[in-house]
């Protein structure tokens, strides 16, 4: 039994139970009730894929063999991964190479392995997306045996290249295009599962973050920051910035830095939605009405994982403000940040340059070595792109065949009645 419930503390699971049952006993979700240091031996490798079976198998607590994670890790991770140094002190984690081109396929494929080996039922998967969720999700599932997937998307909110990548699947996708923003399709999701008739009629399942097979994948490229920097384990990253919006992919960078990877301190680059960087400031949890913006997957007011992090830190909640710090990025610094990149010849959506801003003005020291984790393709987003650019911005060919295919997404009312009549239809 290895996952804690961290709103029911007495409730531990499995690394199955909590996969295939992600939300425990009052509303919890899950997180690894032991997480143990890796042997310094195996973060200064550099294989990827060894570091990632072995990290892993730590934090499952080996209830999969390394036989097993060795496939599952092969097929799940079969996409580049590369760090690029833009200076010598500045560098950037790119997470963008997978089929989905954003860091989501990481996460998305791995549930996928964790599914077809635990799953041996029809099982229904009901998730929430902000933009790149819902297309490495999409992609990870179609076609899988028994797994039907019902994504929910804020209409009019995601950029048309996102949207395309994953309404246009068909078979075992469906899509729902909401009234309302982010939160309120991750409402609904939440309502379903607490909904007795529709959990245990349709054997529901969740491909959020809030998923622990999400996580510890997403864990992996950090423990692995030696091997993708070709850097000994003594030459540590000073600030890893993570542009966050539901804070999956910080929590997996403080659960590497906590299993010995070599980061400092981490860095949560919000944008105007901006509840956890005033919580730094105010000690106080004050969430307030989503507000849309360029970096539009980030658009998250009450982020679920961010419970995790304060789950881990809750017996020394002081250390938490020595490891991590967080702060709010507006529109006019997202456009200058795209702007200075381009004149660099390195293109960055509207995610990574909240990122950037952190190292570029806002917090600039010439003397730390910094990375920031770029999350998605930047023709994911040509749409903002060419508005602040002001030129064409060349897609990718697995973008323009999507944009030439017909949307499947039906609209949906942000009411919980239609969601469970749709789902029970």
């Amino acid at each position: 039994m290895s996952f804690v419930n961290i709103s029911q503390q007495k409730q531990v699971v499995s690394f199955k139970q909590a996969v295939l049952s992600p939300i425990g006993e009052n509303r919890g979700i899950y997180f690894p009730k032991h997480i143990k240091k890796l042997d310094k031996d195996i973060l200064s490798s550099k294989d990827f894929n060894a570091i990632a079976i072995e990290t892993l198998y730590n934090l499952t607590s080996g209830e999969l063999s390394k036989e097993r994670l060795t496939g599952m890790v092969k097929r799940a991770f079969n996409f580049p991964l590369t760090v690029k140094s833009l200076t010598p002190k500045q560098h950037v984690l790119e997470l963008f190479h997978g089929p989905t081109l954003a860091f989501k396929d990481f996460g998305a494929r791995f549930l996928a392995e964790c599914m077809t080996h635990f799953n041996h039922e029809k099982a229904t998967i009901v998730t929430a997306t902000s933009g790149d969720t819902g297309a490495a999700v999409a992609h990870a599932f179609h076609g899988k045996p028994n797994i039907d997937v019902v994504i929910l998307y804020p209409k009019g909110k995601i950029s048309k290249e996102q949207e395309q990548l994953f309404c246009t699947l068909g078979d075992n996708i469906h899509t729902l295009k909401v009234d309302g923003d982010f939160d309120d399709c991750q409402s609904l999701v939440k309502q379903a599962f607490n909904d007795e008739e529709v959990a245990q009629t349709l054997n529901l399942n969740s491909a959020n973050s809030i998923n622990v097979a999400r996580l510890v994948a997403q864990v992996c490229y950090y423990t692995a920051l030696p091997a993708l920097m070709n850097v000994s384990n003594d030459s540590p990253i000073d600030r890893l910035i993570v542009p966050s919006g539901n804070f999956g992919n910080l929590t997996a960078a403080m659960i590497a830095k906590a299993m010995g990877a070599p980061i400092n301190h981490l860095i949560a680059a919000t944008n105007k939605n901006d509840t956890v960087p005033r919580f730094f400031i105010s000690k106080q949890w004050r969430p307030k009405k989503t507000q849309r913006t360029l970096s539009n997957a980030m658009d998250v007011s009450q982020p679920n994982n961010f419970a995790r992090i304060l789950y881990y830190y809750q017996e020394n909640l002081e250390q938490l403000f020595e490891d991590i710090s967080a702060t709010s990025i507006n529109e006019i610094q997202t456009r200058r940040t795209i702007r200075q990149y381009a004149q660099q010849h390195y293109p960055v959506d509207p995610h990574t340059a909240v990122g950037l801003e952190v190292t570029s003005t806002l917090f600039r020291d010439k003397k730390s070595n910094d990375l920031v984790v770029a999350t998605a393709h930047p023709a994911k987003f040509a749409d903002v792109l060419e508005d602040v650019l002001q030129e064409p911005v060349k897609r990718p060919q697995s973008i323009l065949d999507a944009m030439n295919k017909t949307s499947l997404s039906i609209p949906l009312a942000n009411e919980f009645d239609d969601l469970k009549d749709y789902l029970l239809r």
